[in-house]
């Protein structure tokens, strides 16, 4: 192919091309960076509390172009004079504080107290203190810019000099409770995931159906707490395990295998048939093993409510415990009403342990099904 040369362009001509070229770039590098500085750069926002001995100090940072929205500025960048930060003071503190919840059983009052410009971060810090000594269990929740829906609140919590939590708080999260390192708030603890181990037990018809398929061809009161407890210990173990994040599983492999351990246990009690003591009793090993999978299935639970770092250990064994008082409970019921139709009529029994097994079934299969072919349709 032959390369056509220009012989006529002078050495000015190719100078002001190049002079051009470069305007061009100079212009479009001036719109870019326009257009980059006119961008929110950082939609985040900062809260510290430092819990003290009789009182709770804290600090916000929030950027100015959210605070020049909120004040109805044009223009962000005056709120980094700290003569205009002075004039607008009183109504960004009236703003903020009705965005910011800080209570331990009824709201904290916050008073500001100072407000300094950051510009190397083209912020505002305010400076607060809430004059009420912290609770064993502080309630924190933080929406301070519902107008942009991407933005962010890290809050940080510091007991003494020790930083002991800290939180992500998005568009439309709920309330995060933070539990004292003490022993109010190991009781804050207590008596925050006991009964929501017990209300989730109760209100999991899979789990419920798992148990009462365990025990429905009944057995010794020692038999039927060996197989509860093997249930526990099995879902104890990955409840832990994925609470810490050391193992995780997604729920759309654990959910469907939660329904199969369901039509496990359901034809186990047929395949015994209709004299289960002539023949091994797999139940315990049925129950460790399938309690594994069901742990993943409480963690999803107990991740809602943010796992206190402080009190991490007291969080995990009050939640199982609570589960294992729901489980208990289901099974004293269940058991003692067997054992009343087992009493006046063993072939009645014997009818009723084999139409709940086929029933057990039936709703563990409906529910794999569901969640294998159906979930997210």
């Amino acid at each position: 192919m032959k390369i056509i040369r220009p012989a006529n362009i002078s050495a000015m001509t190719i100078s002001a091309v190049v002079r051009r070229l470069a305007g061009c770039l100079l212009a479009l590098s001036l719109f870019c960076f326009s257009s980059a500085a006119s961008a929110h750069p950082a939609p985040f926002s900062y809260l510290d509390l430092h819990l003290e001995e009789r009182r709770i100090d804290g600090s916000l940072t929030v950027h100015v172009i959210d605070l020049a929205h909120e004040l109805e500025l044009d223009e962000a960048a005056i709120l980094l004079d700290q003569g205009v930060l002075s004039i607008q003071y009183g109504q960004i503190g009236t703003i903020l504080q009705d965005r910011i919840e800080i209570s331990g059983g009824e709201s904290a009052e916050i008073e500001w107290k100072d407000i300094q410009a950051v510009p190397g971060d083209d912020a505002v810090r305010l400076g607060f203190s809430i004059a009420t000594p912290p609770p064993s269990a502080l309630d924190v929740q933080a929406q301070l810019f519902p107008y942009d829906p991407t933005h962010q609140t890290f809050v940080n919590i510091y007991e003494g000099e020790e930083l002991r939590q800290q939180w992500i708080f998005a568009a439309g999260d709920e309330p995060r409770t933070y539990f004292a390192g003490t022993t109010a708030g190991v009781l804050a603890v207590l008596q925050t995931f006991i009964p929501s181990g017990v209300h989730h037990i109760m209100i999991g018809p899979d789990h419920i159906l798992f148990i009462i398929g365990l025990i429905l061809l009944g057995g010794s009161w020692r038999r039927l707490a060996i197989i509860v407890t093997s249930f526990t210990i099995g879902h104890s173990v990955t409840l832990s395990l994925a609470a810490l994040n050391i193992v995780m599983v997604p729920a759309a492999v654990i959910e469907p295998l939660i329904a199969l351990s369901i039509v496990v246990v359901g034809a186990d009690n047929l395949l015994r048939g209709p004299d289960p003591s002539k023949s091994r009793d797999l139940r315990m090993g049925i129950a460790f093993v399938f309690g594994l999978i069901h742990g993943f299935g409480f963690a999803y639970v107990l991740r809602e409510f943010g796992l206190p770092d402080a009190q991490l250990a007291w969080s995990l064994f009050s939640f199982n415990l609570g589960v294992e008082i729901g489980q208990l409970a289901i099974v004293l019921v269940v058991a003692v009403l067997l054992e009343a139709v087992r009493r006046r009529s063993a072939k009645a029994a014997r009818q009723i342990a084999t139409i709940g097994s086929l029933a057990v079934m039936a709703a563990g299969a409906y529910w794999f099904a569901e969640r294998v072919f159906f979930t997210g349709a």
